[in-house]
């Protein structure tokens, strides 16, 4: 039975609850339902890093997935906050040595007409891709581990 952590973020919920579902049934189907998931609502992006960091020190999950969406709204620069949770999430995976599933998407055009359909349906996609990929590194963990 592996462990996995699920941390999303509530910006845009409707959306990255599709990132969720979508890999939870994805990882389900590919570890014959020996998985067990532990949800975690984080306010934003910006606490997710924070999240992952309390997650893998409590020694309890194989890998941690994390999800969100970082979109530019014109108030800030988006980049900047997409970049340092990035490198945030990149710090805990190599302290930590627990794998970080990212699907923690920064579109280029999120408010044109459509854009909000077209991800609602894009992060069923990276959902299943996260499974995949975490599904992957929890076979190369067992892998080394022997």
């Amino acid at each position: 039975m592996h462990r996995i952590a699920f941390i999303g973020s509530c910006w845009h919920k409707a959306i990255v609850d599709q990132f969720r579902e979508a890999f939870t049934s994805r990882i389900s189907e590919l570890e014959q339902g020996e998985v067990d998931i532990e949800y975690i609502e984080a306010p934003g992006v910006v606490e997710v890093p924070l999240l992952a960091r309390l997650c893998a020190d409590r020694q309890q999950y194989d890998a941690i997935v994390v999800s969100g969406l970082v979109v530019d709204h014109g108030v800030y620069r988006h980049e900047f906050v997409a970049q340092s949770v990035l490198d945030a999430i990149m710090r805990v995976q190599l302290d930590t040595r627990i794998p970080i599933i990212y699907g923690i998407l920064t579109p280029q055009d999120f408010l044109s007409e459509g854009r909000e359909a077209f991800f609602l349906e894009h992060f069923i996609v990276k959902g299943h891709e996260a499974a995949n990929a975490c599904s992957k590194m929890l076979a190369n963990l067992s892998r080394l581990a022997a």
